[in-house]
């Protein structure tokens, strides 16, 4: 029998337009034999509609103009277990497969909402995808870990509001080029190097646009970004083919991942990045790479398919973890293909490593039994005292 597969795709995120297009290359490869797909679509303002149209219509948000659009949403109410539309109809859901990057979607808030309705759903948990979210409490779990990360620094809110001690601070501690990141989100938005105190300004004002907390750490000069993506979960995990993107300026930029190879609405997303596939590393560095993302990923406890990006210092060949994106750009599939898992297998492999979750879950006790309220006496009593 099929199963009901809730698509949730778009989000009330700066990464909205990345989640439509990755959603548009999960939808055109999910094996419909096996899933009744439902589309939930979430609008830049977060408002949520059921969409049963053609899926061409996703990039640059024309599925908005949809005569099928409805009201609906995911009920946090567990006796629900799925989608209720504005008509009031009730559809059952058996695995929810957020596409949904950054804020909202990637953070672990979506992901408590399907675990309060008792929902499985592909992808991290709550609090594996809270960590990952956030780059400096990544780099302070994996640090423990004994996972190789560049020291850095958190600012915030009040820091920034003393810019010129910030500024020597970050002078103090790192000296120049340093990278200058917002520290919860994805698709190199906000971030920028710094090899000047007048680049720093901008490049702080620019990262506090977008988060209200802020990573700075050294920029390595001679760099190379190294990336490899994991399937599985904390227990069991196998990494893919490495990459290493092509970037036109220090670090990869957002136009590199999305607008200089895209034209009009083909995007492909992540997958139209110009990049080395494999990349060149010596069979050594490449086990590496390898080794180090599983154990990242296990470390993290995280579950699906995450993109894990390294950095290896050209000048010193030492390799340091960078982030995670545990939702990445087009699932990463182009990483998987490569060692011999087409993208199909991948979304399935994905669905199902999150029904062995609820398995596993449901032989858990989340209940204790006590008669405590019996023998309790809550006040009125003589003698008592507050």
């Amino acid at each position: 029998m099929k199963k009901n597969l809730a698509v949730i795709f778009g989000g009330a995120s700066s990464e909205h337009d990345i989640s439509c297009i990755s959603a548009n290359g999960v939808l055109s490869n999910i094996d419909k034999s096996k899933y009744n797909i439902y589309m939930l679509g979430i609008t830049k303002v977060g408002e949520w509609y059921l969409f049963n149209d053609d899926i061409a219509l996703l990039p640059q948000d024309k599925w908005l103009n949809s005569k099928s659009l409805k009201k609906a949403y995911i009920s946090p109410d567990s006796k629900i277990h799925g989608i209720v539309t504005e008509d009031g109809e009730q559809i059952k859901i058996d695995v929810a497969f957020p596409i949904l990057h950054g804020k909202n979607g990637e953070d672990g808030t979506i992901q408590g909402l399907f675990q309060l309705a008792q929902i499985p759903f592909v992808g991290c948990d709550v609090t594996a995808s809270a960590i990952g979210m956030d780059k400096y409490i990544t780099k302070l779990v994996l640090k423990e870990s004994n996972v190789p990360v560049l020291d850095a620094r958190l600012y915030t809110l009040s820091d920034y509001a003393d810019m010129e001690s910030m500024m020597n601070d970050i002078e103090n501690v790192f000296g120049y080029p340093v990278i200058v990141k917002p520290v919860n989100l994805g698709s190199s938005v906000g971030i920028s190097v710094a090899k000047s105190r007048v680049e720093l300004a901008n490049s702080v004002d620019d990262a506090f646009r977008y988060a209200t907390k802020v990573l700075v750490e050294h920029a390595i000069t001679n760099l190379r970004e190294i990336n490899c993506s994991v399937l599985g979960d904390e227990n069991d995990a196998i990494a893919s083919e490495c990459e290493e993107p092509l970037h036109t300026k220090d670090i990869l930029s957002y136009e590199d991942k999305y607008v200089s190879n895209a034209k009009g609405s083909g995007s492909k997303g992540m997958a139209s990045v110009s990049r080395r596939i494999p990349a060149e590393l010596t069979p050594e560095k490449r086990e590496e790479v390898r080794e180090l993302a599983v154990r990242s990923f296990k470390a993290l406890g995280c579950n699906g398919v995450s993109r894990i990006d390294f950095m290896i210092d050209a000048d010193t060949d030492k390799l340091y973890f960078n982030e995670i994106n545990t939702i990445p750009g087009s699932l990463a599939f182009y990483l998987w293909e490569p060692v011999g898992v087409p993208y199909k297998e991948l979304l399935d492999r994905m669905i199902q490593l999150a029904l062995k979750r609820e398995r596993t879950e449901e032989s858990l006790t989340f209940t204790f039994d006590t008669n405590i309220l019996n023998q309790a006496s809550f006040g009125g009593s003589k003698g008592s005292k507050m």
